[in-house]
């Protein structure tokens, strides 16, 4: 008789025990998952063929693949994503810029004219949205290097 209620007190011990762990150290044994932050987003665009024109002719070729950062919420309530006009605005600064010539060739303040990119962004789209734009990879492509 000895061996049974020891064995049911055993029992009633761990179920009580198990039911207490479940019940009150429940917030110990589950993960925590931390709030979704809201902050910037990056956004790599695609590459960017701006035909460089001088004398009439096509010289080449600037191939530019921007990056920028925007304030997430807004991402997420613009009815249209800014990315085109990101790609948009740097073809016009770039293609319209007569400093820029690569037959001669000087220092060109990219820092500036990136500025002017996200200004121009922001002002179109009505708010600050992009933060930054930042240059991934820039080159040129003389036409004589061209393959058709």
């Amino acid at each position: 008789m000895k061996i049974l209620i020891t064995g049911l007190w055993i029992c009633a011990v761990t179920i009580a025990s198990c039911y207490g762990a479940v019940t009150f150290g429940g917030g110990i044994f589950s993960k925590k998952t931390e709030p979704y932050l809201e902050g910037l987003q990056y956004q790599k665009l695609a590459p960017i063929n701006i035909p460089m024109i001088a004398d009439g002719k096509v010289q080449g070729y600037v191939i530019a693949v921007l990056v920028f950062t925007a304030d997430a919420k807004l991402m997420h309530t613009l009815p249209v994503p800014p990315n085109a006009f990101v790609v948009d605005e740097a073809f016009r600064q770039i293609y319209g810029d007569p400093a820029l010539d690569f037959r001669k060739l000087a220092k060109y303040d990219i820092t500036k004219r990136l500025a002017e990119v996200r200004a121009k962004v922001n002002e179109r789209l009505g708010g600050d949205v992009v933060k930054d734009v930042l240059v991934d990879e820039i080159n040129f492509v003389a036409k004589r290097e061209v393959r058709s």
